[in-house]
């Protein structure tokens, strides 16, 4: 078996196309630069030349591959438009092959205690662009085709992620871990192993399938940021935002790290076996 990867030299990425080579199969992967076709050429994947506005050498990749993993994202003003078309691209050349694309809980806003896949969407501006794109890969189940989303929490682990960029790296600097509002709202978290694990099983999963992949840790912005203190070496030290001084510092994203979600992220478990083993996120975090 042979899958496309696109973002294979990302975060979520690397560790994908690792648990893919350990399951025995073959993996191709978009490289845009010579160093992104050096780290997943290191991880055991032969690099395709391209990036994801090469929308022909998507649709050759893919129809090259037996399923797609799509992980990649072109952050620019045209993300929405250059995500929907590297998606229809990927879906023609896959076929009917199983194509996995990317999602992310944000899209749902805040939840009410802990919900599951079928909970009403109302995504933050910064994600409000996938729902269309969202809509339309699925559609692709009524043609036979083979679509699945994957829609992971909040990533963290290996002293990487969001977590990392927006509050860890910000605190070594300013000597305080921003938190926002009093940290009482929640953020469903998943390790990056864990993700790359859910990815790889979703290729199997039954067309129009959509996974919420979270591994249950549901716990408050104010626990995780003191963890994330230990990590910027500040142990303790908050720096607490309003909402509007978030966004002042972080840009639209303080939105969604304002949200109050929790997922129980069991239809994964259930329907493909997915056993999350990172159970312990404030440990991991704290170590970043």
């Amino acid at each position: 078996m042979q899958i496309f990867v696109t973002g294979g030299s990302g975060y979520i990425g690397r560790p994908t196309i690792q648990a893919l080579t350990r399951e025995g199969i073959g993996v191709t992967a978009l490289a845009r630069s010579d160093r992104a076709a050096r780290t997943v050429a290191a991880l055991g994947a032969t690099p395709v030349v391209g990036a994801l506005t090469d929308t022909d050498v998507l649709r050759e990749a893919a129809r090259a591959a037996d399923g797609v993993i799509h992980l990649g994202v072109d952050y620019s003003e045209a993300t929405a438009d250059i995500d929907r078309a590297a998606a229809e691209a990927l879906q023609a050349g896959v076929g009917q092959g199983p194509y996995v694309h990317t999602g992310g809980v944000w899209v749902y806003g805040d939840t009410d205690g802990v919900v599951d896949e079928d909970a009403p969407l109302n995504p933050p501006r910064i994600t409000a662009w996938r729902l269309e794109n969202e809509k339309r890969v699925l559609a692709r189940a009524a043609t036979g085709q083979r679509p699945v989303i994957v829609m992971p929490g909040l990533v963290y682990g290996h002293s990487g992620g969001l977590a990392q960029s927006f509050f860890v790296d910000p605190g070594r600097t300013t000597g305080a871990v921003p938190c926002i509002g009093d940290g009482s709202n929640h953020w469903a978290l998943v390790h990056v192993d864990d993700i790359a694990e859910l990815f790889v099983l979703a290729l199997r999963a039954p067309a129009g399938a959509v996974y919420a992949g979270t591994s249950g840790q549901n716990l408050p912005l104010a626990h995780i940021t003191q963890a994330l203190s230990h990590a910027a070496g500040c142990p303790g030290r908050i720096d607490t935002l309003t909402p509007s001084e978030a966004a002042q510092r972080m840009g639209p994203i303080a939105e969604a790290f304002g949200l109050d979600q929790q997922f129980s992220g069991a239809r994964a478990r259930h329907e493909l076996g997915w056993a999350p083993i990172h159970l312990d996120a404030l440990t991991e975090l704290a170590k970043s």
